[in-house]
């Protein structure tokens, strides 16, 4: 009896230490992030179960470094982000706990894009292309085009970066005006894919002269004002209205463009020349 007893307690020491170690499991993890602009919506969220099968992926969310209050152990949940001290605009940066041998799953990431919603409190241009404009309203960083109406079109002639504050931003960019009167104008376009565009500002350039186009037996072309050759932006078409050639100069060799018809943009006109 004695020896049974001691068999037993053998047993129970084993069971019990095989009890212990099984209660102890090393769980590793890792992190999902996404980061962008609060833009007063909530993200949705997918967790797939574990891989173990007990719960689910997602064990924890922060948001700037603060957690979650709502429970995240769910198929599907949301990250309420009003719960946090954020306004529309603000940078945030969303991270996702969860177990390795998994991944959730963001539904609708697009609400921390920024979108155009800047308003435009004013905008001017001096005669030597100097366009200065000031917004209010920006719910993030956005690039700014700045577009030129020349050759019966709107042409985008340089970007720069959004600020993206609500308080007054104050943007400056040099274009190069083309001879007689210029119209500009700046745009966004955000992830919604519609461009927003602000009122137009009209000015005539200051010391550009008007040039006309020189064809020298379609192996050459220049831009002369007066008898004197005179620097301009330039783009050359082939019939097919592939661009061939493109830059901002006095002349431009053509004597490497196959034969036929051509269409030229300059200054703010449009002429053709025949390569022969």
């Amino acid at each position: 009896m004695k020896h049974a007893t001691m068999k037993l307690n053998n047993w129970s020491k084993i069971f019990g230490t095989t009890a212990i170690l099984l209660g102890f499991s090393c769980i590793s993890y890792a992190d999902l992030s996404i980061e962008g602009h609060y833009q007063g919506k909530n993200l949705y969220v997918q967790s797939p179960e574990s891989e173990d099968g007990f719960g689910y992926c997602v064990n924890r969310v922060t948001v700037n470094g603060s957690p979650s209050s709502h429970t995240v152990q769910a198929s599907a949940f949301q990250v309420d982000m009003s719960e946090f001290d954020i306004k529309i605009g603000d940078k945030v940066l969303v991270v996702f706990e969860h177990e390795e041998g998994c991944k959730p799953k963001l539904l609708n990431p697009e609400v921390l894009l920024p979108k155009s919603t800047f308003v435009l409190d004013e905008i001017s241009c001096k005669p030597d292309g100097t366009l200065t404009w000031v917004t209010t309203g920006e719910s993030g960083a956005l690039t700014y085009q700045i577009e030129q109406y020349k050759w019966n079109k709107w042409v985008v002639v340089g970007e720069t970066n959004g600020i993206g504050n609500e308080n007054p931003n104050e943007y400056l960019f040099n274009l190069s005006p083309h001879s007689g009167e210029n119209k500009v104008r700046v745009s966004q376009t955000d992830n919604t894919g519609k461009k927003r565009v602000s009122k137009e500002v009209v000015f005539e350039s200051e010391n550009v002269l008007e040039p006309e186009m020189k064809d020298v037996n379609g192996e050459s072309i220049s831009f002369v004002s007066n008898g004197t050759e005179v620097i301009t932006k330039y783009e050359i078409f082939d019939a097919y209205g592939n661009i061939v050639k493109k830059g901002m100069n006095s002349s431009v060799n053509c004597s490497n463009l196959k034969k036929g018809l051509y269409h030229v943009n300059y200054d703010n006109k449009h002429e053709k020349f025949i390569k022969k």
